[in-house]
């Protein structure tokens, strides 16, 4: 009877311990997704801010051939976040760096945005 209470103790113990481990990665996996929405809203404010005046609907006002189309990205050998986080960084050709304006870590976020709409090709919703 001792050996029965002691494994039932020890199930119940554990299942606790199962529960408070099921709530925290519950709880971090729901964080990530918060933190993923809030990075893309930021992409597309810093898009919206700094990019946009040049860039309407990934277009390009200035240069046709250097829009931000996954057909232009990928001609102009700019086929991921990366590499469009250090144009937007550094700047190439005409276009000016704009990582004082993005500010740390900024290039990153309005990057992969900017990748991400590329992919839907620039069609929202």
């Amino acid at each position: 009877m001792k050996l029965l209470k002691r494994i039932i103790f020890d199930l119940r113990k554990k299942s606790k311990k199962l529960i408070i481990i099921f709530t925290l990665i519950s709880s971090l996996l729901t964080s990530a997704d918060h933190l993923l929405a809030l990075s893309q809203s930021e992409g597309e404010k810093l898009f919206i801010q700094h990019c946009s005046g040049c860039h309407v609907n990934g277009g390009n006002i200035i240069r046709r051939g250097k829009s931000l189309k996954i057909s232009s990205l990928k001609r102009n050998g700019l086929d991921d976040p990366e590499k469009i986080a250090k144009v937007a960084r550094l700047g190439i050709g005409s276009m000016s760096g704009y990582e004082e304006y993005l500010g740390k870590g900024g290039d990153q976020i309005v990057a992969n945005w900017i990748w991400e709409q590329a992919q839907k090709a620039w069609i929202q919703g």
